[in-house]
């Protein structure tokens, strides 16, 4: 049995348990308990506070656990990178009140900063030789320097509207987190086969994100011309039609670039367009 720790709350438990569900890992239980075991694949989930999953996982308490980036730099834990998993994403910050004028990273020099990343920022400001007082908090960092605790504050930024709401503005990104997958330097060689089978169902889900797959009827005298507009895993399938001057192209695209290619196909001669979602995907 694989013992994860997850975020017991917020928008990093959410993507998380989305994340599992896609990879077909169900839970017998949807009530929130401290320890919780999977009904169809031999993981259990245990819900920690964010700030508690690298030690836990570090120390073995926990097998391998999914937690912000952010957190898993601050805490300086023995415990190793298995994969970035591209969602929760979100940046530290420097931010100031709105009404001071910024002229750049010496600003900072005899200021007081509020922060509940102190790690994070005392490196940042020894490498930018920079002599500021920290001052740690727990939470509300973003209330500081209107209530005279501090004059900037260093904290998460996602869509910035907490700073806005506090009249401040972000003047220096620090760092970019987003959600990893951590393991303990414990793994039995079975916990390891079982990670590696978990690997490979969440490899297969991140495969799929914002693809689609793309059937359409072609002209067979453009079919060259739309094989070169189209980006394939390798190449596009084909397939004949009844009527021999036409064929059936079968595709994926991205969702970045898919009104642009399906433009471009439009005007080669492409018809019947049909466009499915893609659950997963294996390569």
């Amino acid at each position: 049995m694989l013992r994860i720790a997850v975020q017991s709350k917020g928008r990093l438990y959410e993507d998380t348990m989305n994340l599992l569900a896609e990879a077909d890992i169900k839970f017998n239980s949807s009530k929130r308990t401290l320890l919780v075991q999977s009904r169809n694949f031999p993981l259990e989930v245990l819900y920690l506070r964010d700030d508690d999953i690298p030690q836990s996982v570090a120390l073995g308490v926990a097998d391998i656990g999914i937690v912000g980036e952010n957190e898993f730099v601050e805490r300086h834990e023995h415990a190793r990178i298995v994969s970035r998993l591209g969602f929760s994403r979100c940046r530290l910050s420097l931010a100031i009140p709105k009404a001071i004028d910024y002229n750049g990273l010496t600003w900072f020099n005899g200021k007081k900063i509020s922060t509940s990343y102190p790690n994070i920022l005392s490196d940042f400001l020894q490498k930018n030789h920079i002599n500021a007082e920290i001052h740690e908090i727990s939470g509300s960092v973003e209330i500081c320097p209107g209530i005279g605790l501090a004059d900037a504050i260093f904290d998460i930024v996602s869509s910035g509207s907490t700073l806005v709401s506090n009249n401040l503005k972000e003047v220096e990104v620090v760092m970019q987190s987003e959600a990893l997958l951590i393991a303990s330097p414990k793994l039995t060689d079975e916990k390891q086969a079982l990670l590696n089978e978990m690997l490979f169902r969440i490899e297969a889900v991140k495969q799929a994100e914002d693809k689609k797959y793309i059937r359409m009827n072609v002209p067979k005298e453009k079919l060259s011309q739309i094989i070169e507009v189209l980006p394939g895993l390798k190449s596009p399938t084909i397939i004949p039609l009844a009527d021999d001057e036409w064929c059936c192209v079968h595709t994926v695209l991205g969702e970045r670039r898919f009104w642009e290619i399906i433009g471009k196909l439009k005007e080669l001669g492409a018809q019947g367009i049909l466009v499915t979602p893609i659950e997963k995907m294996i390569l």
